[in-house]
């Protein structure tokens, strides 16, 4: 069997998808359609923002991918915030990098 590359997504795809493949079928199957919920509910931006979000916060060197993305989901408004993600991985990321995270999402996301 051939390995296929496994690459995040963010909320925002997840809802993009599942609301084409909604098109498509008659009925979601219900773990479908509890992804569909949950992406709705907590998709903040829509794709294309997310993506120029990921781009931007890709050139911070040190966020691997994962980080990028759960903070492109997350959207933290707050230090403490950014800090609570990065914390599970065990990154410290001084005052100046989680100052940039934050202009970096207040750049693209506008309550």
């Amino acid at each position: 069997m051939d390995e296929k590359e496994v690459k995040p997504v963010t909320l925002s795809e997840v809802k993009s998808i599942l609301k084409k493949i909604s098109k498509d079928r008659e009925e979601l199957l219900y773990e479908q359609k509890i992804a569909l919920e949950h992406a709705e509910k907590f998709a903040k931006l829509p794709v294309t923002k997310t993506k120029e979000l990921i781009k931007e916060l890709e050139k911070l060197d040190f966020l691997k991918q994962k980080h990028v993305y759960k903070i492109a989901d997350i959207l933290p408004q707050t230090k403490d915030d950014v800090k609570t993600i990065l914390a599970k991985e065990r990154i410290s990321a001084g005052e100046k990098e989680i100052n940039n995270i934050l202009e970096i999402i207040q750049k693209h996301y506008i309550k």
